[in-house]
């Protein structure tokens, strides 16, 4: 379900995110004409159904589930295009409109494109309310990944199971904490490999939610890793790009994602590194894999983990065995 705070909504369109609503706003000039039928899905108060309308749209549907949409109907009176935008609370995956739109533009992902209802609302809404030769905004996903020194992320994590005060022996929850990812701001110089593409997310074509991928890195210079780092580039309309890389300006909504490895390890030239990489969708959830093996420089194995946010939680008897019936 998409569906966010009136506080989040403000976080996203305020100053500290002006390069996510200025890509929105010039691809939405470029794809709608004066005919144009315009849907946003998770459209919260409707920000994106206004710029829509005062893109010239004919006429724009926002639809989100969250009962604050009731405010766009107040916002878009205020602003004059209460005749031209029509509110609708609900999923758009349960709604019908009733013409079908020429464009459809939607930012319900999260810090990477898998979020709950994400992938299976874009591909419905595709197939079910966006007319032959339409435009999705936005059209494509690019995900990418480093390996990473990241001490301030990983020392985080660990933190309050080895630094506790109290003499306790905490290891089985620190190791249930390395089997998380979360957000975690890198700069470009914690890069120790060049950004790899791990998945490519075409949103006129895809229709799997899942997603697996496999990345080797030859180290070219000694450092200490902690994990992986991963980011999306979004290709909202072409030409148009919004990013969260590292050498992008900060966006406080859409951080990096920090994949911490079961250990630090040091690197040195000519280390081999093979990473798996899978995501798959549990129900309204998303399961991550991440496998890591490191060969040295001469061909021995430095080390190798099996991540997965499976393990990270915490699980009563009666459930593992309702889960292997």
């Amino acid at each position: 379900m998409y569906s966010y705070s009136l506080h989040a909504l403000g976080t996203m369109i305020d100053a500290s995110n002006w390069h996510r609503v200025e890509a929105y706003t010039q691809s939405l000039a470029q794809a709608i004409g004066p005919a144009s039928v315009v849907m946003e899905i998770g459209a919260g108060f409707g920000f994106f159904a206004m710029i829509a309308a005062r893109c010239g749209a004919r006429h724009v549907y926002a639809v989100e589930p969250n009962p604050l949409i009731q405010l766009g109907r107040e916002l878009a009176q205020a602003n004059g295009y209460a005749d031209r935008i029509t509110f609708i609370q609900g999923m758009s995956t349960t709604i019908s409109l009733l013409e079908p739109a020429d464009v459809i533009v939607s930012d319900i992902r999260g810090a990477l494109p898998w979020l709950a209802d994400h992938l299976p609302s874009i591909v419905d809404a595709r197939q079910r309310h966006l007319k032959p030769g339409g435009v999705l905004i936005p059209g494509r996903d690019t995900v990418w990944a480093a390996v990473v020194h990241a001490p301030q992320h990983y020392n985080r994590l660990l933190s309050p199971w080895q630094d506790n005060g109290h003499g306790l022996n905490l290891a089985a929850a620190q190791q249930q904490e390395l089997n998380r990812w979360r957000k975690g701001r890198v700069k470009p110089e914690d890069l120790l490999t060049p950004p790899q593409c791990w998945a490519t997310l075409d949103y006129a074509t895809l229709t799997e939610p899942n997603a697996k991928g496999q990345i080797t890195w030859v180290i070219e210079q000694a450092g200490t890793a902690h994990g992986l780092s991963l980011w999306f580039e979004s290709e909202l309309f072409p030409g148009v790009y919004l990013s969260n890389a590292p050498d992008r300006p900060h966006n406080p909504i859409y951080s990096q994602q920090f994949f911490p490895w079961s250990q630090p390890v040091d690197l040195a030239p000519g280390d081999r590194i093979d990473v798996t990489l899978q995501t798959t969708r549990v129900e309204n959830n998303y399961e991550w894999l991440w496998v890591t093996t490191i060969h040295s420089h001469d061909g021995g194995e430095k080390a190798r983990f099996r991540q997965s946010t499976f393990r990270a939680q915490v699980w009563m008897s009666d459930t593992l065995r309702q889960s292997y019936v």
